[in-house]
């Protein structure tokens, strides 16, 4: 399997990926990042978990290496998402020098943000609504910017922030190479790709190539009024970080009181509660000061922490493939990681949906990686 110096990266990103412990590129990054690197304009179909994030800062970070006076754009809809890829940027950036970043994303203060663009960062990374802050009261300008990323572009657009992105869009010099990466295609996003890419090199990463086998799952049937009595069985006789995702955000609150009044320490993180604090949760979590967290589906977009050993999926997704999303937060970076569903008598139909989706995945997967050892 070839590793990334094939890629011909820079000495300082290929020492930072080593100091990051990868060794071998993702299928999305096998393909997206030697388009990247010669300049053209890609938009790639990839599951979250696929390898994305490096996909599309690799790229970016060799463009600014090469010319210190451009700038790049990443944009995210999530706040949670635009964090997790600023901690990536720079721990890479850590291996290089004088390149600059800067998080420009809602419930942060805006004037701290504005003093420091005064330093020009070349690499920006936020949220739409505040990019376009920066850009009305002309504390933001992006004349040097010769890269522009769409993370979740589908995510992006189902969040209402189309008219807001091409606002920013209209705002960059139309030679800049533009990255899109979404986990669908939809029409929305192909007439956006056609009007802001040049020609771009459609990229597509299945479902069963990002789907983990290090992952054991386990299937639990139980009764609406029995799940919580399960819950607190299944933490109790599991070591190690554990996250419970359920469907509400007043569900996660009272789950997490419930739990406490048992003598469970746990804390609840959705998209009701104030960035602060969910930044805090988010960091308490990964430097493990608690090991049980429950979560909504919104607010787990962005969650990468290498040390989640158990999910549990308290109450089922809607769609099947936020069922894979959900199991794929365990058994990252190569480890190993579980999986346990409750499933009631009223979950009948999503269950059997889930199974048809898991299955037709793995039995993808299986049959590429025969054919591959046949070869």
């Amino acid at each position: 399997m070839d590793n990334f110096s094939r890629f011909k990266l820079s000495n300082e990103s290929l020492k930072a990926l080593d100091g990051l412990g990868f060794k071998y590129p993702t299928p999305i990054q096998s393909k997206a990042i030697p388009i990247g690197l010669t300049g053209r304009d890609i938009l790639a179909n990839a599951q979250t978990g696929s390898g994305k994030t490096l996909a599309f800062t690799l790229p970016l970070i060799e463009k600014i290496k090469n010319n210190n006076n451009s700038s790049g754009l990443i944009l995210t809809p999530t706040r949670e998402l635009a964090k997790q890829i600023y901690s990536v940027v720079n721990i890479i950036l850590s291996y290089h020098t004088n390149i600059k970043s800067i998080l420009l994303i809602g419930g942060e203060g805006i004037y701290s943000q504005s003093n420091n663009l005064k330093k020009l960062p070349q690499i920006i990374i936020g949220t739409p609504g505040r990019i376009n802050d920066h850009l009305d009261r002309g504390s933001l300008n992006l004349n040097r910017c010769e890269l522009v990323v769409l993370d979740e572009t589908d995510k992006m657009l189902e969040m209402g922030f189309e008219f807001q992105v091409r606002d920013i869009l209209k705002a960059i010099n139309n030679k800049r190479q533009m990255l899109m990466f979404s986990a669908t295609l939809p029409n929305q996003i192909i007439k956006l790709s056609s009007k802001y890419s040049n020609r771009p090199e459609r990229i597509s990463i299945q479902e069963n190539e990002v789907l983990n086998f290090n992952i054991k799952q386990d299937v639990i049937n139980v009764f609406p009024k029995d799940k919580f009595k399960e819950l607190s069985k299944q933490i109790e006789k599991r070591d190690g970080s554990i996250l419970v995702f359920v469907k509400t955000k007043y569900g996660t609150e009272k789950l997490s009181k419930r739990l406490k009044r048992e003598g469970i320490k746990s804390t609840a993180l959705h998209g009701g509660l104030r960035q602060n604090k969910r930044s805090r949760i988010m960091d308490n979590f990964r430097d493990e000061k608690f090991r049980i967290m429950i979560a909504t589906d919104i607010a787990s977009r962005g969650i990468d922490v290498p040390h989640i050993e158990h999910v549990i999926n308290y109450d089922l997704p809607q769609a099947p493939e936020d069922f894979v999303h959900r199991i794929g937060r365990t058994a990252r970076a190569g480890s190993i990681g579980e999986a346990v569903s409750f499933v009631t008598p009223n979950d009948s139909k999503i269950w059997k949906s889930i199974e048809i989706t898991v299955k037709r995945i793995s039995k993808n997967k299986s049959s590429k990686k025969k054919k591959s050892k046949n070869l």
